[in-house]
């Protein structure tokens, strides 16, 4: 029988129209399944259910979760990730780069730092991404070498934010993305109101910590505050990362956002 499924048109664009149609009719669709996302079982005959298709190098999974943790998409891993993936799948404050996203880029190829930590606000500790690129970014077709990182993020709806214990406003469209309790993206509305697109995607998955992902569960909001090159650099300690943020801040060189949490 037909499922309740959701299939974006990049998932549709890398399985075919053929195996898109099989699974909306059901023939290829299993009926009960566990979230990839929250780990716990669906239907797709009942509720919702978003298909999630990760794409190694070699290979390809499709998996399935509540549309309500995460929308359809695919996710671009590596083939040693997507086969971690494959057991997790049929079996039941971190740090990474990734490269720069497709509005920010320079003569030098940047790549972004991504730092997960918690950051006290008015006395709760909330679940915060600091995003820094490696080098200079400059507006892409520019021949210029003036960092316009901030600038091109506060076109993006990122704004400045001068005192760190004011929580920043909220960026409709935009998302942290959670999968199998790891973070996978940093997502954007897609061109012409389509499906969302990867900001910042990683190479492969990064590992955040049970109190950060407790933190994020809870409020479903993530805090994201980016940069310029050698403002905050690789703190060891929340402690000292609260501090180099306060310092960029006070000296403007700081933007951040409140992004909705997708999947757990």
């Amino acid at each position: 029988m037909p499922r309740m499924l959701d299939v974006s048109q990049d998932v549709r664009a890398e399985i075919g129209d053929e195996e898109a149609d099989l699974l909306l009719a059901g023939d290829n669709a299993p009926g009960s399944y566990d979230c990839t996302s929250c780990r716990t079982p669906g239907d797709s005959e009942q509720e919702r259910t978003s298909t999630v298709l990760f794409v190694g190098d070699e290979t390809a999974v499709l998996a399935f979760a509540h549309a309500t943790c995460i929308p359809s998409q695919v996710v671009r891993v590596s083939e040693t990730q997507l086969q971690g993936a494959v057991r997790n799948i049929t079996a039941d404050g971190a740090a990474g780069t990734a490269q720069v996203p497709p509005i920010a880029a320079g003569p030098e190829q940047a790549v972004l730092g991504i730092t997960s930590g918690l950051v006290l606000i008015e006395g709760e500790l909330r679940p915060a991404l600091v995003v820094e690129p490696t080098a200079p970014v400059v507006r892409p077709g520019s021949t210029g070498t003036t960092d316009e990182f901030l600038l091109l993020l506060s076109e993006q709806g990122f704004r400045r934010i001068g005192d760190l214990n004011q929580v920043p406003g909220a960026l409709p469209g935009w998302s942290v993305l959670l999968a199998m309790g790891q973070l996978h993206a940093i997502l954007q509305p897609g061109t012409g109101g389509g499906s969302p697109i990867s900001w910042w995607q990683a190479h492969q998955p990064l590992h955040v910590t049970d109190d950060w992902r407790a933190a994020a569960n809870k409020s479903h909001t993530v805090l994201v505050y980016a940069a310029p090159v050698g403002s905050i650099g690789q703190q060891g300690r929340e402690d000292l990362l609260r501090d180099a943020l306060d310092r960029a801040a006070m000296q403007g060189a700081l933007v951040a956002a409140a992004l909705p949490l997708a999947g757990t």
